[in-house]
């Protein structure tokens, strides 16, 4: 069986000018990355303002297992079908970060047949975006430093610093660190944190900003710290703004790349779902719209963290409206979220698939509470046996969702043409009547009340002294009426990992609080979720080298 990386490098590359011509982008529309990668122009961007946007269908899944749902892999594999069929659909999807990439995951650029290329590229370091968001991010924290050691004019509270440093790195040592020691030149000397920089306010800005202008708006609204007073110092206070909108100037352009069919592919900006909001671009996802009959994209994680974040923060800051949602699933994970161990999960057990499906209704029950038609497919595994897909499909039908199974990995667009027959029937005989989950002018706490008690499916939600008196800040300041971004495991409903299917009578708790004001969202850290993450014992690095011939071996 050949490897993902394998697999890519078997298939001849169109050069992506002639990819991007096939959607009517000509080549001065682009600012070429060597023959295979390419940046939209700003004077395309400007151009597509105002244009008739097709229908928007967003890609998520169930609760992630170590089996794997497949997510990327359908929502590449979807561009691919639609090609195959004659309709012009364009995806748009994030790009992947290096923590997980070295860490436990791998590469990020979907699977088996149905990849986004150049694989090795995409997934490393790709047109520099990650980088520029890191280095605007750490100029920021570098000359808030220095306003601090150059006599402080704005009374900053050392205590009270919010603004973080970040990395693109899985680097647990980082979490918390002391800096400033040394000599009396070396700085103050205090307490600091790194994240990661897919949980860096500035990926959740470049990713939600129309255009420059409101980038450096909203880089501009960034509150680093907080005084003596307890009064918000901004980031136009330390006067960076300016600096930090040069460094991200290109970063702002949405990047096309191509899948293994030859469909384009956006792919822009990468928060995380799980300590971010966890979408691509804006500008990514509305130029997708302006250009295809169908904007396909995709939200991090399991429904309750990027479909959500998705619909309550992405579609309503942007403006727009999914018209359907395709939830994907396997019959692995779903036995695994009924008690089947790892390593038994290619064995037939109707048994654990009746008790794991509850996972599966808990998300087809969220995402019609947001409006939205739904369309689950099953992502298709050799191990998968009839009885057991039967049931799957019995189960969805019998709760009115239009079903398909999925076999992108092993037959590229060819198995994703099912499923995208489905999504046509769905965008051309079921309505979307899309409403947020909750209205701006609820309070913090109710939002996450309603977020935890109707989404995760929780009885309360408690609050540590410190998140409760954060709170309690962004209200007086006048933060209350933005929307939540809820940073929680990912592999269960609520804020334990460990509780799998659909749990029931257990309490989300938030021990930390802070205000984005630059993005335009208050996060709430629940349970144990890290914004740093740390490597496994094992990390997939360790795999990762390059052969005598120069090209890069074991990223996937």
């Amino acid at each position: 069986m050949f490897s993902d990386i394998e697999i890519a490098r078997s298939v001849k590359m169109k050069n992506i000018a002639d990819v991007a011509s096939d959607y009517g982008i000509a080549e001065d529309d682009l600012e070429m990355y060597g023959k295979y990668k390419a940046k939209l122009s700003e004077e395309f961007l400007k151009s597509r303002k105002g244009i008739k946007s097709g229908k928007l269908v967003l890609v998520t899944a169930i609760n992630p297992t170590p089996a794997g749902e497949g997510k990327t892999t359908t929502l590449v594999g979807l561009g691919q079908a639609f090609k195959k069929m004659g309709k012009k659909a364009v995806t748009a999807l994030r790009e992947p970060s290096l923590g997980p990439c070295f860490g436990i995951k791998g590469g990020a650029a979907g699977g088996g047949l149905s990849q986004v290329v150049p694989m090795d590229e995409l997934n490393l370091h790709f047109t520099g975006d990650f980088h520029a968001v890191t280095s605007a991010n750490n100029l920021l924290a570098a000359m808030l430093d220095n306003h601090i050691q150059q006599g402080n004019a704005l009374s900053i509270d050392t205590n009270a610093i919010i603004h973080k440093r970040c990395i693109d790195m899985n680097d647990r040592v980082l979490r918390n660190i002391v800096v400033g020691i040394g000599g009396k030149t070396d700085g103050v000397v205090r307490e600091d944190h790194f994240v990661i920089s897919v949980a860096s306010e500035i990926m959740a800005i470049l990713c939600l900003a129309d255009d420059m202008d409101d980038l450096k708006e909203r880089l501009s609204n960034i509150i680093v710290a907080y005084n003596f007073k307890g009064e918000p110092v901004f980031a136009r206070d330390i006067k960076a703004v300016g600096a930090m909108a040069a460094l991200l100037k290109d970063a702002i352009k949405p990047n096309i790349v191509q899948t293994l069919e030859h469909s384009l592919a956006l792919v822009h900006g990468g928060p995380f779902a799980n300590i971010a909001h966890g979408c691509n671009s804006v500008r990514a996802t509305k130029i997708a719209m302006s250009m295809g009959d169908i904007a396909l994209t995709e939200a991090g994680f399991g429904a309750d963290l990027g479909a959500e974040k998705f619909f309550d923060i992405k579609c309503r800051k942007a403006g727009i409206a999914p018209d359907c949602v395709v939830l994907v699933a396997t019959v692995r994970a779903l036995k695994y979220n009924g008690g089947v161990a790892k390593d038994e999960l290619s064995k037939e057990n109707l048994e654990a698939l009746k008790k794991g499906i509850v996972n599966l209704e808990k998300h087809i029950e969220n995402i019609k509470l947001f409006g939205v038609p739904v369309v689950v497919t099953l992502n298709h595994f050799v191990t998968d046996s009839k009885a057991e897909i039967d049931f799957i499909r019995e189960f969805c039908e019998s709760r009115k969702c239009e079903f398909a199974v999925s076999k992108v990995w092993e037959e590229g667009g060819k198995g994703g043409v099912e499923l995208a027959k489905k999504i046509l029937y769905t965008l051309e005989n079921k309505e979307s009547h899309f409403t947020p989950l909750y209205p701006d002018d609820m309070s913090i706490e109710d939002k996450l009340y309603t977020i935890a008690t109707k989404i995760y499916g929780a009885k309360n939600v408690t609050y540590s002294p410190a998140a409760k008196k954060a709170i309690d800040r962004a209200k007086a300041l006048g933060f209350g009426n933005l929307p939540v971004c809820v940073a929680k495991n990912q592999y269960s409903l609520s804020d334990d990992q460990n509780k799998l299917g659909r749990p029931e009578n257990f309490d989300i708790n938030v021990r930390e609080a802070y205000i984005n004001a630059g993005a335009g969202f208050v996060v709430a850290v629940t349970g144990s979720i890290m914004t740093m993450p740390g490597l496994p014992k094992v990390p997939a690095a360790e795999a990762v080298d390059v052969d005598e011939n120069g090209n890069i071996v074991g990223l996937f």
